[in-house]
């Protein structure tokens, strides 16, 4: 038995969306979990709801747990503070378990299919997606006129200047795509409900001046970020036909109306992707018997953690669609989302921050995946191959609380 002595939840104040989970069991290993949004929430979760039952199983048991964490009786399918706990616990219990074995997330998974996975970069600044609380939009970063960019990857103000040398700056380095969401700004005037036709020429712009930048070297993915009603998503989708976007992602203000996806589906040519927001395999199990998306999406530290996700990845592949996993919140989370990337057989991307990577990111972990020529390639340390770095319990601003086996 390797069983669970301590859980324990760290926060900082400079990132308030995130929380990491650590999972302490008696042979002296230690699980490393995330997720993102409501972190508050979630840690009151953790330690009222999840630690009185946890403390004490078996860690080897994933799956008895992920289904005992994942079927509260209120809580799990809106990806609530029930669903990310129970994310964060489910990643903490896969990390520990590559770490008894000596072996790497994906291969306790069952092995990679691939060595490496292309990467997109999501183009977002250094401070995207970092406020403290709210709602929708007001969770991301907007830009104001004439700010100047912090740094050479503040890619959200570079694709509103010049999306044709950011996609130049990106193939440079060996990106293949990029994701942009032009269209966000006109989404308040209405409520998502209308876009003029001056708002679709604007929104547009960009993607015509990367491929008049750069041709076809680059694939370009457009973001919604489920602002939108049907028919003003309609209008956008069926516009971004004529520029070639690989897909419109999360188009409609509820991803989980399958049926009105289903139809914004029927009517567009564009491929549309969902959806990182929707929580456990049932929610995609309607999406795909729906037939309303072309590529799955889900993030690692919303939809259930690993055990849960690989589920949504075998219902992607017997519905013979494309599965990338989401990364735009911490580092924990794109790890386990690259050991299923590198599992799932319909796994076509794995999403990347070049900003972060490059900046905050490094401050919290001590590892971060590879990036040769675009690609992100497997790991071979065992469990997830990364840790809180060890500053972080030491800052001024960290929080952290435990819950012990007796305590």
């Amino acid at each position: 038995m390797s069983q669970v002595t301590l859980l324990r939840t760290i926060r900082i104040a400079e990132r308030p969306n995130l929380i990491w989970v650590e999972i302490e069991t008696e042979e002296g290993l230690t699980g490393l979990g995330e997720s993102f949004r409501g972190a508050q929430a979630t840690e009151a979760a953790l330690h009222e709801q999840v630690a009185p039952w946890l403390l004490g199983q078996d860690s080897r048991r994933i799956e008895a747990v992920s289904r005992h964490l994942a079927t509260p009786y209120v809580g799990f399918h809106s990806a609530g503070a029930e669903g990310r706990a129970a994310s964060a616990v489910d990643i903490a219990l896969w990390d520990l378990a590559g770490k008894r074995h000596g072996i790497p997330v994906h291969e306790a998974l069952g092995g990679a299919v691939r060595t490496e996975i292309r990467a997109y970069n999501t183009c977002a600044g250094y401070a995207y997606n970092s406020g403290k609380t709210g709602s929708g939009a007001g969770w991301r970063r907007s830009v104001s006129a004439g700010e100047e960019m912090r740094g050479p990857y503040d890619d959200q103000i570079a694709f509103t200047r010049d999306a044709g040398a950011l996609a130049e700056s990106l193939l440079a380095e060996g990106y293949t795509a990029m994701k942009i969401w032009p269209f966000d700004p006109y989404a308040e005037a209405t409520g998502g409900h209308a876009i003029t036709l001056s708002e679709l020429k604007a929104g547009l712009e960009p993607f015509r001046k990367i491929r008049t930048a750069v041709g076809e070297r680059i694939e370009v993915m457009a973001e919604l970020h489920s602002l939108w009603s049907s028919q003003a998503a309609i209008r956008i989708c069926r516009a971004l036909e004529d520029v070639g976007v690989f897909w419109v992602e999360d188009p409609l203000n509820k991803m989980d109306d399958v049926e009105a996806l289903a139809d914004l589906r029927r009517q567009t040519r564009t491929p549309l992707c969902g959806s990182e927001t929707l929580s456990g395999a049932v929610s995609f199990r309607r999406l795909l018997a729906a037939d309303a998306v072309d590529v799955v999406m889900l993030d690692l530290g919303w939809c259930g953690g690993l055990t849960e996700a690989r589920k949504i990845a075998a219902l992607a592949e017997a519905h013979a669609k494309p599965l990338a996993p989401h990364d735009c919140t911490g580092p924990v989370a794109l790890w386990a989302g690259l050991h299923l990337a590198l599992h799932a057989p319909t796994a076509i991307f794995q999403e990347v921050v070049r900003a972060t990577l490059a900046t905050w990111y490094q401050e919290l972990v001590t590892d971060l995946p590879v990036i040769r020529s675009g690609m992100v390639q497997a790991p071979s340390a065992p469990g997830l191959g990364t840790a809180l770095h060890p500053s972080v319990k030491g800052r001024e601003d960290v929080l952290i609380r435990e819950s012990r086996l007796g305590g």
